[in-house]
């Protein structure tokens, strides 16, 4: 089978992940690598720019580097699974923490801060 195969082989079981949990995706236009042409497209997650890699080597930095040139100002991420093993996301840091500030992701407060709840959370 050819990468390019391979490729499209783990988009669309990208895609099924991502449908499987809420989130209907669909492979995306590929063409030369730009904003029009995402891995994936999932209209509910529109600020998202999906880059899949179903590949057993790993090469992060230059994965979330590819991503963010086709990103066009939308969030890039990276979607890797290996043989055997769960999807996983890869972004940068920064942007990980955006999302939390942002969402009503369970926070304990600093101690001393004040009007702040505290929050717990159990992860699957």
């Amino acid at each position: 089978m050819n990468s390019r195969e391979k490729g499209k082989r783990g988009e669309l079981e990208a895609a099924h992940f991502l449908t499987d949990q809420g989130f209907p995706a669909r492979r995306g236009q590929q063409f030369s690598g730009s904003p029009d042409s995402p891995d994936l497209v999932c209209e509910v997650l529109p600020g998202i720019h999906f880059e899949v890699k179903r590949t057993q080597r790993t090469d992060l930095y230059a994965w979330l580097i590819q991503a963010k040139a086709d990103a066009g100002g939308k969030l890039p991420v990276v979607l890797h699974r290996k043989n055997d093993s769960r999807w996983l996301v890869i972004l940068d840091a920064e942007a990980f923490l955006s999302l939390v500030r942002e969402s009503d992701f369970p926070v304990k407060p600093i101690e001393g801060e004040k009007n702040a709840e505290s929050r717990t959370y159990q992860f699957p």
